[in-house]
């Protein structure tokens, strides 16, 4: 196999976004650890593709981080003798005691969801992707997206005991 140089390129956008993605990759699967060895595998799938990548690194490597978490995902639930690992609640360190309690409560939250849920939620939050973005990203129709945040967002709000909003989710937030 020979040996591609990818250039300057490659090496300024893992520079410039390991960092954010490394916490989307937290985010998705609750562990840094696990996060590290995703986004390394998802980095090195990336460069592979670097020539189709590079029109948007951005959407690509999260869709590969996406698609490599699903795959994590139905590893666990074949070997699920294997304890889950406990959420990094140090991944991005709050500014006050009460954040840090906020924070901690709501990842433990969002650990609980389902895979698919959890992505979604990361995606259209964490990483402010519109509805279309986020269903083109996981394969799914804008509706699936709907419904999959909506679900989400019911079951957060019951685990964190907060208000429930009347009004739809994802009216007037469709960006």
């Amino acid at each position: 196999m020979a040996v591609t140089r990818l250039g300057s390129d490659f090496d300024e956008f893992v520079v410039a976004r390991s960092p954010a993605l490394l916490r989307t990759a937290t985010l998705l699967l609750g562990d840094r650890t696990d996060a590290e060895d995703l986004l390394q595998t998802a980095l090195l799938r990336v460069a592979r593709h670097w020539s189709k990548a590079i029109e948007n690194p951005d959407a690509y490597t999260r869709r590969v981080l996406v698609n490599l978490a699903h795959d994590h995902a139905r590893r666990r639930r074949r070997h699920p003798e294997s304890p889950a690992p406990e959420p990094d609640l140090m991944a991005v360190q709050p500014a006050t005691e009460s954040a840090f309690e906020d924070r901690t409560e709501l990842l433990c939250a969002l650990r609980e969801l389902p895979d698919r849920q959890r992505a979604t939620v990361v995606l259209r939050f964490w990483e402010d992707l519109s509805v279309a973005d986020t269903a083109s990203l996981l394969g799914c129709s804008e509706g699936t997206v709907k419904s999959t945040t909506s679900k989400a967002l019911a079951h957060l709000r019951h685990v964190l005991d907060l208000p429930t909003v009347p009004t739809a989710i994802g009216a007037g937030h469709d960006h």
